[in-house]
């Protein structure tokens, strides 16, 4: 095996998963998930050369993920949708009362206008940083701190309210 072939088996390895988590946020769909992993994994090895910076691996192939998703649409921004168990992939934890809680905090996520949602999501789910998540969206850092400190902000009076059944404490990044 090439070493091209073998870097590629490791991104694969890595990231199809988290990738496949993030394409059924976005569609809200399993078939359709299935198939943005697979046009991304597809566009990522006709370009692998093209990716300098193995570390910037996980940024790259979000990317390339993200245009995929756009190109469904003709010009609409991508809807963000429901998956349970994304923000607890690895973690089952089978108690009703964390249950529960998870629950609220995803209808509370999910209830965000996309331009917070988005931001959140991806330092949440894949642990991108402020500049990262600036270079992803096209925006300026401020804008991504604003827009985090205000899903934050959301989602604590969300919780907060008499019918929630978890409260959040709020942290700034």
């Amino acid at each position: 095996m090439s070493n091209k072939t073998l870097f590629f088996d490791q991104l694969v390895r890595a990231y199809a998963k988290d990738l496949y988590r993030y394409a059924f946020w976005m569609s809200k769909d399993a078939n359709v998930a299935e198939d943005l992993v697979q046009e991304t994994f597809s566009r990522a090895w006709k370009a692998l050369d093209k990716l300098q910076d193995e570390q910037a691996a996980k940024a790259w192939l979000m990317t390339i993920l993200r245009r995929e998703n756009a190109r469904r649409f003709e010009k609409q921004s991508p809807e963000w949708v429901a998956m349970e168990e994304a923000m607890i992939a690895d973690s089952v934890d089978r108690e009703p009362e964390r249950q529960m809680e998870r629950q609220a905090l995803y209808q509370a996520i999910l209830s965000l206008d996309a331009q917070f949602k988005e931001p959140l999501l991806l330092q949440v789910l894949w642990g991108f940083s402020g500049d990262e998540i600036a270079d992803q969206l096209g925006l300026k850092l401020a804008t991504v701190n604003t827009r985090l400190f205000r899903a934050r902000q959301q989602l604590k009076q969300q919780l907060e309210r008499p019918s929630a059944t978890v409260g959040l404490k709020g942290n700034r990044t």
